[in-house]
């Protein structure tokens, strides 16, 4: 997939959004160190022109900014990625400025924080009215000084999104944030349409669920009336070499 991305995309994050749309867990919590990393090791393989940020999974960076700094440096030495991703709660920034000072390229993500999702009781659209917009864009603000390189900013009212892009010094990245941000990036299972339901935000460009059903489909049709494997994908034994005496 990363070979196939890397071409056209500038940026590949590996978002722990792996554990809901790969390993088809409830959300992202679940997600470990160890799976961030695999996947990481994965996309490295395949990319050789876009950036790779890796996402830092929930409890790898809240409990202090040395435990943060720790795994991120491990996932940055076992993945060779050039940068991290990490969800900007309350406390996050001087966690950001802590990894940044040490050499960590740190990148933000503020307003839907899927990490955040037991405590906000599911996933909902954020800045919505004037005390929610002001908390986000505060956010925002705290974690572009603190050193993020870009920051996504996820689910938010478009008018949240333009002004959050026009306050901070850093590129903005959405996802359902409106075409106000200064890049975009979606799931690549939701875009390709390997799923029935998307939410709102995602536009779908291809039907690959469709299609592998259709190609299993007729597989499985082939191998029950034994069209497959046929003699192009047989293989057969060599003639017998003779000698003439």
């Amino acid at each position: 997939m990363a070979a196939a991305l890397d071409e056209v995309c500038d940026l590949l994050l590996v978002g722990d959004s792996l554990g809901m749309v790969v390993h088809g867990l409830p959300n992202t919590v679940g997600v470990t160190l160890e799976m961030m990393i695999l996947h990481g090791q994965a996309v490295m393989r395949g990319s050789r022109r876009a950036m790779v940020v890796i996402d830092m999974p929930f409890g790898s960076y809240e409990g202090s900014p040395e435990v943060a700094y720790a795994n991120a440096a491990r996932i940055m030495k076992e993945t060779g990625a050039q940068g991290v991703k990490v969800e900007s709660g309350p406390t996050v920034p001087a966690t950001i400025d802590y990894m940044v000072k040490r050499g960590i390229p740190v990148m933000g993500h503020v307003g839907l924080r899927p990490q955040a999702v037991l405590v906000d009781g599911g996933f909902k659209a954020k800045g919505r009215d004037a005390a929610g917009r002001a908390l986000i864009l505060e956010e925002a603000r705290a974690t572009a000084q603190a050193g993020a390189f870009a920051v996504v900013v996820e689910g938010v009212a478009e008018p949240l999104a333009r002004d959050i892009t026009a306050a901070i010094a850093p590129p903005t990245i959405g996802i359902g944030a409106s075409a106000g941000c200064d890049g975009q990036i979606l799931v690549t299972d939701d875009m390709l349409g390997l799923f029935d339901w998307t939410p709102k935000f995602v536009r779908r460009y291809a039907d690959l669920k469709g299609e592998i059903v259709r190609a299993a489909t007729a597989y499985a049709d082939d191998v029950r009336t034994r069209r497959f494997p046929g003699e192009a994908e047989t293989y057969f034994a060599k003639p017998a070499v003779t000698k003439d005496d």
